[in-house]
């Protein structure tokens, strides 16, 4: 069976600004199945903001159960990741899952993963997806280097970097901004 396979999903806290962005790929097997995806998504009148690599349906699906749990536990984002994260855990539905999310306030970066885990990255840097790495150490050499970049210029040369190297991710961006 030939799988999805896509994204590049990068957010980056810097000097109190954080952003969060994705490249517009999907591929099935070989081949560019669309090139415009958007796999960034904003929740609670944009104070939090959402990316998603892995399956779409399966990213909806658990944007959907996100947002529930932030409804359920007044807006508080680690408590609904980690819910959330227990409910992917343990569901016999939801357990089946194929798709990772980076979530973002304007105080913290976290990843969930359908193994339960929600990560606080080091180095305020989140990358998930089959660029990531290529992402995530361009972001690190940024911050190092290039401090006076905002977090949304660090997040799109970050992207523009891993899809100039990874055949999955492409430069058709979208940047969002935590308000």
């Amino acid at each position: 069976m030939v799988k999805f396979r896509s994204t590049t999903v990068i957010a980056i806290r810097h000097n109190g600004q954080v952003a969060i962005g994705a490249d517009g790929q999907a591929t099935l097997g070989n081949t560019v199945a669309k090139s415009n995806v958007k796999k960034i998504r904003k929740l609670q009148d944009g104070k939090i903001v959402t990316g998603f690599a892995g399956s779409t349906a399966d990213a909806f699906t658990l944007l959907e159960r996100f947002d529930e749990k932030l409804s359920t536990y007044g807006g508080n984002m680690k408590r609904a990741a980690i819910e959330l994260a227990k409910d992917w855990r343990m569901d016999r539905y939801l357990r089946r899952l194929e798709a990772m999310l980076i979530i973002a306030n304007k105080d913290e970066v976290l990843i969930i993963s359908g193994t339960g885990d929600v990560i606080e990255p080091d180095n305020e840097i989140a990358a998930i997806g089959s660029g990531s790495m290529y992402a995530q150490a361009a972001a690190l050499a940024l911050k190092k280097h290039s401090p006076k970049l905002t977090a949304k210029e660090m997040v799109k040369e970050s992207l523009d970097i891993a899809a100039d190297i990874c055949i999955y991710t492409n430069h058709n961006l979208v940047v969002e901004v935590v308000e």
